[in-house]
């Protein structure tokens, strides 16, 4: 196996299918044998980014790599994108409405947290384009 690829659809402002894609993403990681700590760290990360997107986007497209050695994840949507990556990356951060605070969303950990959690993290947004993150876990 050269290596597994999954996609997934991710469905904006639906908080209650919010992370499906990294449950069956941490689901095959566990079938697959990888450590239990690698797995918690791309799911805490990969887990920020669904949010992000059903928050900040209207959904998105979660891509996740799985090779012997790593998991490379793309968070991809055609969102308003972000304005100040070097604001949005500032932990307390955060442009969530409070309605969506409400709910115990928006506390501006999301992409400090993603960073935070793996080994390899790249962002590029365009205002009125989307935002593209790409979060790598080695094993």
């Amino acid at each position: 196996m050269e290596h597994l690829h999954l996609e997934y659809d991710v469905d904006g402002n639906n908080f209650v299918s919010a992370g499906q894609a990294t449950e069956n993403v941490k689901f095959c990681l566990k079938g697959l044998g990888v450590n239990p700590q690698d797995i918690r760290r791309i799911a805490i990360a990969m887990y920020e980014g669904e949010i992000n997107m059903v928050i900040h986007a209207n959904g998105g497209k979660a891509i996740a790599d799985i090779y012997l050695d790593k998991i490379v994840v793309q968070l991809i949507d055609s969102g308003e994108g972000i304005a100040n990556i070097e604001q949005a990356m500032q932990p307390g951060f955060s442009t969530a409405t409070e309605d969506i605070r409400s709910l115990g969303f928006g506390a501006g950990m999301g992409l400090p947290n993603m960073k935070k959690y793996t080994d390899d993290f790249a962002i590029e947004s365009t205002l009125g384009v989307g935002t593209k993150i790409t979060l790598t876990v080695k094993f």
